[in-house]
């Protein structure tokens, strides 16, 4: 959601030929997490899960983002289809380090509310490719970050960051032991990542497909992840966004357990 941009401009302004290779990891991933990506949002997604097979499961999901503070909010209600039916999940993204990210999940069969606790964080979400770890920023504070190199996607500037958490309960927690992160250069967007499993040798692959400006902020539109064992792809899930409305009239109310056990 919305977040201060000085420093992003700031990182623009002197970013020449020659500063570039000067800027420090650290610093474009301090503008990654500073870019305006709005506030007060909502938008129609598309979850599609597509298994080794290639046969494919689609759910419709309704979402909805406030920043609070520094802190960003979002509640996320499943439609279609009838299985998962006004399941709730719900996410306070503290901008405090020190504090760990708060989840909810809600289970209408069960009619029970279930925090996520740290020890789970690394585990499917939804039965995703994406952990519940995605779907909260990561802890810079947490990882030591170093520009392997520049190249291109789609056209597009990108410098290639790589990621490794300081400490073994970090890449417990977010199931992952080491990131490669592909950064726009000129919008500071991640746009594809790679990302090695703890615990195992799959990887799993992030690709941004479409990537837009709604009301002057960079939107992702449409975003894979794919989880391989070597060549071979086990799984993929597919996230599209639809109807991406900001500024919208949300009230805090919206950001509650309460809210997440009523649903719709």
């Amino acid at each position: 959601m919305h977040k201060p941009i000085i420093s992003l401009f700031t990182l623009l302004l002197f970013i020449t030929p020659l500063a570039q290779a000067e800027i420090s990891a650290r610093q474009i991933m301090d503008a990654v997490d500073d870019r305006d990506d709005g506030d007060n949002a909502i938008s129609d997604m598309q979850m599609v899960l597509i298994d080794k097979k290639g046969h494919q499961r689609i759910r419709e999901i309704r979402s909805f983002g406030k920043d609070k503070g520094e802190d960003r909010q979002r509640i996320m209600f499943f439609i279609k289809p009838a299985d998962v039916e006004d399941t709730g999940f719900l996410t306070y993204d503290y901008d405090d380090s020190s504090r760990d990210d708060d989840q909810w999940l809600y289970l209408p069969a069960l009619r029970k509310t279930k925090r996520i606790a740290s020890s789970d964080k690394s585990g499917s979400f939804m039965g995703s490719d994406f952990n519940y770890s995605d779907m909260t920023r990561r802890n810079l504070d947490a990882y030591d970050f170093k520009i392997l190199k520049e190249d291109e996607v789609r056209s597009h500037k990108v410098w290639l960051i790589e990621a490794l958490p300081k400490t073994k309960e970090e890449a417990k927690e977010t199931g992952y032991k080491k990131s490669v992160v592909f950064v726009r250069q000129d919008n500071f967007v991640v746009v594809r990542a790679i990302h090695w499993v703890e615990g195992s040798s799959r990887r799993k692959y992030q690709d941004v497909k479409r990537l837009e400006q709604i009301d002057g902020i960079w939107t992702i539109l449409e975003m894979d992840m794919t989880t391989k064992k070597g060549k071979a792809i086990e799984h993929k899930t597919t996230l599209k966004f639809n109807n991406m409305r900001y500024n919208q009239d949300l009230d805090q109310g919206t950001f509650s357990i309460r809210r997440l056990e009523q649903g719709l």
